[in-house]
């Protein structure tokens, strides 16, 4: 090996071996399968830390797999479609500044290419092979026999299949919805077209008709049940409103609403003109009418209404809302005669409509009292509100004073009274998102009622039941997101599958729409597995017929009748759906967890939709996001750390190392700096020791004499392979590394320390496999350097596997008992200050360690309690002499005992430990620590004894004094 670990020189070495050698290119063989697939990068620009944690999930999981004897398919393909790459071809062909410095300087493009990005196609050209690049610098054990793009012609006509199939089965609707809309690009945008604001949903708020002289003044609410508690509406006198005509469903009104709810009533199913500007000082102190209670409510100031929500116009219901008590309050004492409003607003009764357990006749006010919420900008103001929504949701029903909604509970009027309110015609449902939502483009987003568009029709109850089964059989990693999973499952309704611009496929029954980018990369996973004869074989585009798709993934039809009607001969056919049904379906889908509620949710949907039950996915392992030093990561704005970038700084497996061990399954992880450089510290002391190891000539031990610790470390090295694959199950890689690694060093340093050398071969063997999945780059040169065959490849050998036969508890626990001796000396050297020139160790009396046995015999047959271990311990005349002293160790000796986890109490049962014998043996050891003399004296006949340091020595914890 060479003196210094080199991580270019290896890391390029073994990529190269690789790649010759075609190991991870399989073919269906008599193994067990084992199909992954993770979410295909979006090529909007180089990868990044974010992608580097979900891919490197996705291969070492592959690796440990195929190490365990499984045949593996890894695949990987690149999404283009809709519509970021092509605004970002428009803002680099417009040479937009802050693209060209993001793109140059972060991405590291070079100016000279970046400006020939002009167009979608050479910007997908240009990413594609980038993004391969840079997966294949990190070391991933991808078949790239399989790649593709989603604008390629032979995926077009897959995409054409599956989107004609679901049409056929009444699963593609034309209606109108309401859609996230772009207004500048004219089009329906979903998660991988938004800037900001990916979590937003769509809500439908009731709009309720508020009467002034003939016209309407519209407040939305997502609680219509307080229109019977409303006492006044709130307008801000600084913004501008509009006086706009709305028709709908032939009836005409009058609306006052602000300037931007005017705008996105054009959006909806409603024909709206406008008319004129209306300030809207002069909609305040006016007295509207209440739609259904036909009372007058006055309007008041209040500045903190925004114009952007809802109408731009809000109700207020003080016995109920704390925000509105507050704001009313504040006015108590206010000079309003500009508005010409002279009444004292002291005197607007609070009126209450629901009751709750857990308040009595105005919540609201009990809530800022109990709080003590001083005004409207206090930050307790939001806590007061949730608290009582949360409880009259969950528990409030309608008063008296409702009418006919009295006793209805708050969790079920809604749609009751909504429904009441639309057919009386004076409410009606109007759409809004639940937070702001950005096009990539920069332009807001607006809830568009789209006519004539077409919709997957998720709403479908028997496709959700579907799903629902899907979920419920499958394995879901962890297993907490299965709730999540089912819930996304309710919630979701139809969504757009098509617009009007971008990259894509056009819509096979309706070419003047393109299938959006998250309807085409849904089942994409069984493409992998026929476009390796696509791209490979002579096989045309026009050949991809749907009856081919229709034999090789579903099995209808036959191979005569499929050869007929595309040309293709009959043996590649067959080939083809051979494979097909070789791999198929996924046995794992690993991504990050923000695909949870689409992508990851229409990949089941469609997958249930399309196959038999035996084709559904078996598994899904969600993992959370990556930071970068504490900031968010974004490809258009920054900042961003590139794979590329991370492996030319530090290599591709400190990078593997640190991304793993950063956080567990669905927590987020924060690349910094400082932790990477901890991490190729470790796997520089990784290297050297092995290097120690081979050049020592040590070869193996393992059958010849063995000494205690030689016995201990291979104990040592068992647990750490049960806990690595029992954690590499469960995709907890965080943790598999802290057992394959951080563990195992400390223990074999350990080893070392204490004189072991005998199975240090036989460590560093099953060290290496159990470290391939994760840093495979040094674990194939160290492999090599111990002398396998150059064409053995630790990628292929076989992953350690717990051998119960090797485990040793009583080395462990002797181990233990030397470990922990010399800690309890090392602490009282360090709080005494002593110099020992002597020190003396006692076992336990033979009455502790018969009362420990005894004990954890008792534990086993679940009969241990302090007075039948006394009783039982007393009834020996030998220990009657030590009767004062027994019920003291045994009320401290059965709470320890009680309390072991089951791994620890077994390992002690089965004890038989000599200590005597053991600290005797290893005087030499505990002298060179210590730098004095060692006495080891049994505590039932303590040759020296000055202090009487011998009481309290108790089984596993030897009495210890200094001289």
């Amino acid at each position: 090996m060479e003196q210094d670990y080199d991580a270019q020189t290896i890391e390029n070495k073994w990529q190269s071996r690789w790649n010759e050698s075609r190991i991870f290119e399989p073919e269906p063989d008599e193994r067990e399968k084992y199909f992954i697939t993770i979410p295909y990068p979006y090529l909007n620009g180089n990868l990044h830390a974010g992608h580097t944690r979900t891919f490197t999930i996705g291969d070492v999981i592959a690796r440990h797999k195929r190490m365990l004897g499984y045949n593996v398919l890894y695949p990987m393909g690149f999404h283009v479609t809709g519509t970021p790459i092509v605004g970002l071809a428009e803002l680099i062909a417009n040479q937009d500044p802050q693209t060209m410095d993001v793109y140059s300087r972060l991405h590291g493009i070079p100016d000279d290419i970046l400006v020939t990005l002009d167009e979608p196609e050479k910007i997908v050209d240009y990413f594609s092979v980038e993004a391969e690049k840079a997966m294949r610098s990190i070391g991933y054990s991808i078949d790239w026999r399989r790649k593709f793009t989603t604008t390629d012609d032979t995926y077009k006509k897959f995409i054409e299949w599956q989107f004609n199939l679901l049409h056929d089965k009444g699963l593609i609707v034309k209606g109108a919805h309401p859609v996230k809309w772009c207004p500048n690009d004219n089009n329906p945008v979903e998660d991988h077209d938004i800037l900001h604001g990916e979590e937003a949903t769509i809500v439908d708020f009731t709009l309720i008709k508020f009467q002034y002289d003939g016209m309407i003044l519209p407040c939305a609410t997502l609680r219509p049940e307080t229109i019977f508690g409303v006492t006044n509406l709130w307008v801000n006198p600084e913004i501008e409103h509009a006086k706009i005509k709305v028709s709908k469903d032939g009836r005409e009104e009058i609306w006052l609403v602000s300037q931007e709810a005017y705008y996105k009533l054009t959006f909806t199913d409603r024909t709206v003109e406008f008319i004129e500007n209306v300030p809207g000082k002069d909609l305040v102190g006016i007295k509207v009418k209440n739609p259904l209670s036909g009372n007058e409510v006055i309007t008041l100031p209040a500045s903190f209404v925004k114009p952007g929500n809802g109408s731009g116009i809000v109700m207020s219901v003080p016995a109920h809302a704390p925000y509105d008590y507050l704001a009313l309050k504040d006015l108590y004492d206010s000079d309003l005669s500009e508005y010409g409003i002279t009444e004292n607003l002291r005197d607007i009764e609070l009126i209450s409509l629901i009751k709750a357990k857990e308040f009595g006749e105005y919540p609201a006010v009990e809530a800022v009292e109990q709080l003590g919420v001083k005004d409207q900008k206090d930050p307790k103001a939001e806590e007061a509100t949730k608290m009582v929504y949360r409880r009259e949701f969950h528990g409030g029903v309608l008063k008296e004073n409702t009418g006919k909604y009295a006793g209805v509970a708050v969790s079920k009027i809604k749609d009751i009274l909504t429904r009441d309110l639309l057919e009386e015609g004076i409410g009606e449902v109007f759409y809004e998102f639940s937070e702001p939502v950005v096009c990539r483009c920069g332009t807001k987003c607006v809830v568009n009622m789209v006519k004539g568009q077409w919709f997957l029709n998720y709403s479908n109850p028997e496709w959700k039941d579907k799903v629902y089964r899907c979920i419920e059989n499958m394995e879901i990693i962890p297993e907490e997101i299965r709730v999540e999973f089912n819930n996304k499952v309710d919630w979701l309704k139809d969504k757009a599958c098509a617009r009007k611009k971008g990259l894509g496929t056009l819509l096979p029954f309706d070419t003047n729409w393109l299938i959006e980018s998250l309807g085409d990369s849904t089942i994409y996973m069984s493409y992998y597995i026929t476009n390796k004869f696509f791209a490979h074989e002579d096989i045309s585009v026009d050949q991809l017929k749907p009856s081919l798709f229709d034999y090789v993934l579903l099995g209808k039809g036959s191979v005569q009748q499929t050869a007929i009607d595309t040309g293709i001969p009959e043996t590649l056919i067959a080939d083809i759906k051979s494979d097909f049904d070789y791999w198929y379906p996924v046995d794992l889908r690993s991504s990050g967890k923000d695909l949870v509620p689409n992508h990851l949710l229409f990949f089941l949907f469609h997958h249930v939709a399309i196959f038999e039950e035996d084709k559904w996915p078996r598994a899904l392992a969600v993992n959370g996001f990556v930071s970068l030093e504490g900031q968010k990561m974004s490809k258009s704005k920054g900042p961003i750390l590139t794979l590329k970038e991370a492996v030319d700084t530090y290599g591709a497996d400190v990078s593997r190392m640190y991304i793993l061990s950063s956080a567990e399954q669905t927590q987020d992880a924060d690349w910094k700096n400082i932790g990477v450089e901890s991490a190729r510290k470790q796997v520089e002391r990784f290297y050297k020791l092995a290097k120690e190891i081979i050049d020592s000539g040590a070869t193996s031990g393992i059958d010849g004499n063995l000494n205690l610790i030689d016995r201990w470390m291979l104990s040592r090295l068992q647990q750490c392979i049960r806990e690595t694959n029992n954690d590499m199950t469960s995709i907890r890689t965080r943790s598999a590394l802290q057992n394959a690694f951080f563990l195992l060093y400390n223990d074999v340093k350990w080893y070392q320390r204490r004189g072991g050398s005998a199975v240090l071969y036989d460590v560093l063997d099953t060290w290496v496999r159990l470290m391939a999945p994760f840093t495979p780059h040094i674990c194939e040169e160290i492999w090599t350097e111990m002398g396998h065959g150059d064409g053995d490849f630790v990628s292929n050998a076989a992953y350690p596997i717990f051998c119960p036969g090797h485990i040793d508890n009583d080395a462990e626990l002797a181990e233990e008992l030397m470990c922990s001796t010399l800690s309890d000396i090392e602490e009282i050297i360090k709080v005494t200050k002593i110099t020992p020139k002597m020190v003396a160790l006692y076992t336990a009396p033979q009455w502790k360690i018969n009362a420990f046995k005894m004990a954890l015999e008792m534990k086993n047959n679940d009969e241990l309690n302090p007075g039948k271990l006394i009783k039982t311990l007393m009834s020996d005349p030998e220990n009657r002499k030590f009767g004062k002293e027994i019920p003291k160790y045994v009320q401290k000796l059965v709470p320890d005992i009680s309390s072991m986890k089951t791994e620890r109490f077994e390992m002690m049962l089965g004890m038989t430990l000599d200590e005597m014998n053991i600290l005797k043996e290893n005087i030499g050891c505990l002298t060179n620590e210590l730098g004095c003399p060692i006495q080891v004296y049994s505590a039932d006949e303590p040759e020296y004894d000055p202090e009487k340091k011998s009481r309290f020595a108790a089984p596993l914890r030897p009495a210890i004094y200094l001289e």
